[in-house]
């Protein structure tokens, strides 16, 4: 029985993973493909998102299994086992997996998981696909200011102490086979030149950087690297490759409103960005209703930027609720809940 090549897709919180993997799925070119989808908090917005691409038939989504108790990384037995067990089970009826790990994850230890005796005779690492934001690394609001941090990286070469962030931004840099530069529509030419140059610079060497907009790239360029990460990782060192455990910033939370009202998306999008600048929030998406619409719509949102679309017609009995999941700093969840969206 064949191994199952498996294409893990990392990067940082709204950089657009989920985006990438819905178009891989409806443009598949006939390939039977399962999704693993690590979601941060407990509504499922990601894995509904993949569903409505109306490439699962609707009365089986078997092919996208959604785990939603905790970072990847850190629940790999717990977790991310059982659920690689079932989807081997139905091998033979699948040709590749998609993995999208939560912005919060670290690769390596994901990767690693596949050297146990229960996967590695049944799937391999093909590939780890790094997806980054070219408008938030130019204006530094990930990884501090990229020619300081260059600049303080080459001065002492024994520096260690970095903020959570760069650790694990630099780590999805370190494992990764190639690396997708989303949003260059938000940057000019010549600030999308400099944030390729100094990803290149901070690559191993023979990674490319390739330019992505929407999710929109040729499939061919994302399958068949034939790369069996999981023997090689010596080759992609990272902060962690010493310690025992690593542990996330254990600020980072998430916060889930569910609510039976109906917004004006232009009129929520201010809401939200004044919520912003009151509270640390990294991220916000999820689905909103629209008063007087038969269609759902898809809101994301990455800092003060926001945008949206209409995905699906909402189903018969489905309720029509505005679902959101904020993930931020110390968010309070009672505080936010208690403000007026």
């Amino acid at each position: 029985m064949h191994k199952i090549p498996v294409t893990v897709i990392t990067g940082f919180l709204g950089a657009g993973k989920t985006t990438l993997i819905r178009h891989l799925l409806q443009n598949n070119e006939g390939r039977r493909i399962a999704v693993l989808v690590n979601e941060f908090g407990e509504v499922g917005i990601d894995g509904d998102l993949l569903r409505s691409c109306r490439v699962c038939d609707d009365d089986d989504n078997s092919n996208i299994v959604e785990l939603t108790n905790g970072c990847l990384c850190c629940t790999v037995q717990e977790e991310f086992l059982p659920a690689m067990q079932e989807l081997l089970l139905r091998r033979e009826q699948l040709d590749c997996m998609l993995i999208e790990t939560s912005g919060l994850a670290l690769p390596k230890p994901l990767v690693q998981a596949f050297r146990w005796p229960e996967i590695r005779t049944g799937a391999t690492v093909d590939s780890v696909i790094t997806v980054v934001d070219c408008e938030a690394l130019a204006n530094n609001q990930f990884v501090g200011n990229l020619e300081a941090l260059e600049a303080q990286r080459q001065g002492d070469v024994s520096l260690e102490h970095e903020t959570p962030i760069e650790e694990l931004f630099d780590s999805q840099l370190a494992c990764a086979d190639l690396v997708l530069l989303t949003k260059k529509d938000c940057v000019d030419s010549q600030t999308q030149a400099r944030v390729q140059d100094w990803l290149t610079h901070n690559l191993p060497p023979g990674v490319k950087v390739i330019p992505c907009q929407d999710g929109k790239i040729a499939s061919d360029l994302l399958f068949g690297f034939n790369a069996a990460v999981e023997d090689n990782l010596d080759r992609r060192p990272s902060h962690h490759d010493t310690e025992v455990e690593h542990e996330h910033d254990q600020e980072i939370n998430a916060v889930q409103l569910i609510l039976d009202e109906a917004f004006e998306p232009s009129v929520l999008v201010k809401r939200l960005q004044t919520l912003v600048q009151q509270q640390e929030i990294y991220r916000i998406k999820g689905f909103v209703a629209v008063p007087n619409k038969a269609m759902r719509l898809v809101l994301q949102g990455v800092g003060n930027r926001f945008n949206y679309f209409y995905d699906r017609p909402w189903r018969p009995n489905e309720p029509h609720q505005t679902r959101l999941v904020l993930i931020g700093r110390n968010l309070n969840k009672i505080r936010i809940e208690s403000l007026s969206i």
